[in-house]
């Protein structure tokens, strides 16, 4: 944004001095200090030779020199401009530093220096305080047997297991997790997951394009062994492939059915491992599920580097909230629900999912309405701003928002952004070219808003699913951050519920969310641990165990 000339020029520069340096300066001696040079007087310089050989004058322009000093070290000097030496260039200096990308992040309050002062009040709001995490920390501690048994598999050089993993990135996580725990069970070494293409995304990273590899192998050098490649004895060993693993099949299940054929054979093929494990294990085998998700699985160096920039920008103006927003077109389609946007729009989706019924994840037999008051249905964006409003999220609170382009575009997200405007996703963030080697990577694309979520001040999700899953867990694990689980089976009657005042309805989803904010909440059976780390995976306590 460059300043012209010509209005530079007609500006006027006024300089304030304090009062106290005028109050300190005798009216001779002020007088002496603005004798103009251009006035004409004979004696000229004969006055300023006394001037300066007077005591006094060199007395009172140290004052004024170290009184100079020291509001410089006081304030931040660049603020300063009564002593700036260009008082009227300051602002224009700084603004021709600013990219075209940071002057238009200006535009729409990125860098809104007019509400810092709101902002910094706003940062004591109840909203951001954080859950009582009850002392629960880390808890790694593998039993003894745990450790004499992985001598032995970790130097088996006989058996590998190979797996081929599907869906979205963190349904590809939550695979990997699993992968890790049967090759363990099998006492078998882990060749690196191969990625399925996703034929919705045509994605076709590869692990290590996701995922630190070095690290992966490193963090469970004494748990499993890792390899990139079968070795040149097994490379031309047709794998057995294995179809019919049940789903939530326990350990002896395993060992039953694979390590036979694993003996025999040498590499054994599975592919589609999602849920393919029971959630119930011995304490060992949860334990190593948190160590690969929560220590093992790290982003990729380049992954890591920008999705940390970005978190940095989000916190530039203090915390900030992270939404998960599942509002895409096939999300409405797969659940039942309809957006609300329109007539039209709700005949459209209804049209495709007839279309398409196979679509339909599960309950084809309930009616929409059914389902939004079961608490199936996504939130949309109108719900979730009323629910982020009831639960006391300030309007200048900052919100970065996850997830693929929602049906109907920026319109859908009219009812957030009209309220909360400082509404940001990863390309406003970014910097011009800084997503170009992500680019037609949905799972790269996938890492960067979870690093970004992950280290957000409060996260929600507008609908369940396997990122809201594993972001809760990891969130957990890492100290019980503020996590808000909407209850949308109670709260939504409340919604529909016209003769409510905005107080009351506010009082009443308050209320409802209380033991929904992320605190610590046991594990039941059936549940993930990774999503659920207490009590496996967490001691309460004061000493902070090993995750090693």
């Amino acid at each position: 944004m460059a300043v012209s000339k010509t209005i530079k020029k007609k500006q006027q520069c006024y300089i304030a001095v304090p009062s106290q340096i005028i109050n300190s300066i005798s009216s001779s001696g002020l007088q002496s200090l603005l004798l103009s040079p251009k006035k004409k007087n004979p004696s000229f310089s004969v006055k300023l030779k006394l001037l300066l050989n007077n005591p006094r004058f060199w007395v009172l322009f140290l004052f004024v020199f170290g009184f100079v000093g020291m509001l410089k070290l006081w304030f931040n000097f660049e603020t300063l401009v009564p002593f700036a030496p260009n008082p009227c260039g300051i602002f224009q200096e700084k603004t021709s530093f600013l990219n075209d990308h940071e002057v238009s992040q200006l535009s729409i309050g990125a860098l809104n220096l007019g509400n810092e002062e709101k902002e910094e009040g706003d940062e004591k709001s109840e909203f951001w305080k954080q859950p009582d995490g009850l002392g629960y920390k880390p808890c790694l501690d593998f039993s003894s047997e745990y450790r004499k048994t992985s001598l032995d598999i970790v130097k088996g050089r006989t058996r590998y297991l190979m797996v081929v993993v599907s869906g979205g990135m963190n349904q590809q996580r939550n695979q990997i997790v699993d992968a890790v725990v049967i090759a363990r069970i099998l006492g078998a070494a882990l060749v690196v997951p191969i990625l399925q293409v996703n034929v919705i995304w045509g994605d076709e990273s590869e692990f290590s394009d996701i995922f630190d590899l070095d690290h992966f192998k490193e963090v469970l050098a004494n748990d499993v062994r890792i390899v990139s490649s079968l070795p040149s004895t097994h490379v031309m060993t047709r794998p057995v492939e294995e179809k019919r693993t049940p789903l939530h099949a326990s350990p002896e299940w395993i060992r039953s059915h694979y390590a036979r054929k694993l003996r025999r054979d040498g590499v054994l093929l599975l592919r589609s491992l999602d849920s393919r494990l029971s959630k119930d294990l011995p304490s060992d085998l949860q334990k190593l599920r948190c160590k690969v998700a929560f220590h093992a699985l790290r982003f990729s160096p380049s992954i890591l580097g920008l999705g940390n920039k970005l978190t940095e920008r989000m916190r530039s103006k203090g915390p900030y909230v992270a939404l998960h927003l599942r509002m895409e077109k096939d999300v409405w389609v797969r659940t039942g629900c309809l957006p609300g946007l329109s007539h039209e729009i709700d005949e459209m989706i209804n049209n495709e999912r007839k279309r398409r019924p196979e679509l339909l994840t599960s309950r084809s037999n309930m009616t929409y309405h059914d389902r939004k008051l079961a608490g199936l249905c996504p939130l949309n964006a109108l719900e979730v701003t009323r629910l982020l409003k009831a639960l006391g999220a300030p309007k200048s609170a900052r919100i970065y928002w996850a997830g693929g382009i929602p049906l109907g575009g920026k319109e859908a997200l009219q009812p957030l952004t009209s309220e909360f405007p400082h509404f940001f996703n990863k390309e406003d963030l970014a910097l011009p070219g800084e997503l170009e080697p992500f680019a037609k990577k949905a799972s790269l694309m996938a890492a960067l808003d979870y690093i970004v979520t992950e280290n957000s001040n409060v996260f929600m999700p507008s609908h369940g699913g396997n990122m809201g899953h594993a972001l809760q867990g990891q969130r957990a694990y890492a100290g019980h951050k503020k996590t808000i689980t909407p209850n949308k089976r109670q709260m939504l009657q409340h919604f529909l519920n016209s003769s409510l005042s905005e107080t009351e309805f506010n009082r009443i989803i308050l209320d409802l969310h209380r033991d929904s904010l992320g605190q610590p909440e046991l594990r039941k059976a059936g549940r993930d641990v990774t999503k659920y780390p207490v009590p496996e995976c967490m001691c309460n306590g004061t000493i902070n165990h090993s995750s090693t």
